[in-house]
């Protein structure tokens, strides 16, 4: 005989079915709830009793036009104000941004300070959250990080030929004392790829992001594979041809003057602007890493984002086996996969405290 379900279980379902409604359509009547959810009036009337005493929904103060003939005055509830918002910081290049993101996927508050040099996001991170978080109530945070990320720990990683190094900053450590839950850091590639993939469709793909650096992530059955120690997709000095024979891929670049003065990041305008020939060099160096990445990770699709890896689409193969190449798609990869992120975190966040109150 098949066990019924609790009454406790049952009504956290019934919670999570009310709350997830109102995160979707923001306000709704209990009349509208028991529609949208498919419960009955009865259930969802003391769901509603129970999240409002938990602090989670709240009468909004509107009501439905009612009286002579058109029914009873309903109320509209939402999600109550305070319940909470997630964090989103991209540590990158241009500068660190903070955004505070509500259950309805807003963006409420943002800040964001650039900054000359990699030595200074450690003194211009914890500023900038601050004011982003300033009284707020905030469940957790994501963090996209330009640099190789310590799957493990968080900390970010410097790695030989890396042209945006950090240093051994922990983003952990210094944003957990801002809020009330847990910090998840990635390597912006790896939220980069997952955005794609919300919108790709195929489970499994490569994405090579081509820039002033270079990254890529492998995502296999639809997850973002990183490796022991989270450095999976560094492909800096995976070898490949070059203008004079086989090559780590990152000494193409110097080879052919496409650096930028004293780093090893690539000169994004000046390699747009090379004539054919070097192109074709670039275009060379590509399509040897594609085709072993085709060759260990057997891709559907290989994306091709970043700054200039797009504009040699054409040019770029993967022979002996051939995959479908593409550009990427999604306009700020790495901040709206690691704003998904969040957002999906802080939802699944405020359905666990329904149960836990």
């Amino acid at each position: 005989m098949t066990a019924k379900p609790s009454q406790e279980l049952l009504r956290s379902l019934s919670d999570e079915h009310v709350l997830r409604a109102l995160m979707s359509a923001r306000k709704l009547t209990r009349a509208e709830l028991a529609v949208e959810t498919g419960l009955s009036k009865p259930t969802v009337g003391e769901s509603v009793r129970r999240l409002v005493e938990q602090g989670l929904v709240a009468d909004t103060g509107e009501r439905t036009p009612g009286g002579r003939g058109k029914g009873r005055v309903g109320s509209f509830y939402s999600l109550a104000s305070d319940v909470g918002v997630a964090l989103v910081v991209t540590i990158a290049p241009a500068g660190v941004t903070a955004e505070c993101v509500d259950a309805y996927g807003d963006v409420v508050t943002t800040e964001h300070h650039a900054i000359a040099s990699p030595a200074e996001v450690a003194g211009v991170l914890p500023a900038v959250v601050a004011e982003t978080v300033a009284a707020q109530n905030v469940r957790l945070c994501t963090v996209s990080a330009a640099d190789p990320v310590d799957r493990r720990t968080g900390r970010l990683v410097q790695l030989p030929d890396s042209p945006f190094l950090v240093g051994s900053l922990d983003p952990v450590a210094v944003l957990r004392p801002l809020l009330n839950g847990p910090v998840i850091v990635d390597n912006d590639v790896n939220w980069a790829a997952q955005a794609e993939h919300a919108v790709l469709g195929v489970a499994d793909f490569a994405y090579l992001y081509l820039g002033e650096g270079l990254g890529c992530a492998v995502v296999s059955d639809g997850e973002v594979r990183r490796g022991h120690a989270g450095l999976s997709g560094e492909i800096s000095h995976l070898i490949t041809a070059g203008p004079s024979g086989a090559m780590a891929f990152i000494e193409v670049f110097g080879a052919l003057g496409l650096r930028q003065a004293g780093s090893t990041a690539i000169d994004v305008d000046r390699l747009l602007a090379a004539d054919s020939p070097t192109l074709e060099v670039v275009a060379r160096a590509v399509s040897g890493v594609i085709t072993a990445l085709v060759a260990l990770a057997d891709p559907a699709v290989v994306v091709v984002g970043g700054p200039w890896g797009p504009a040699l689409l054409d040019a770029i193969s993967s022979a002996p086996r051939p995959v479908s190449v593409v550009a990427a798609s999604v306009a700020e990869p790495s901040l709206t996969g690691a704003r998904a992120e969040a957002l999906d975190r802080l939802r699944t966040a405020l359905v666990e405290a329904s149960r836990n109150s």
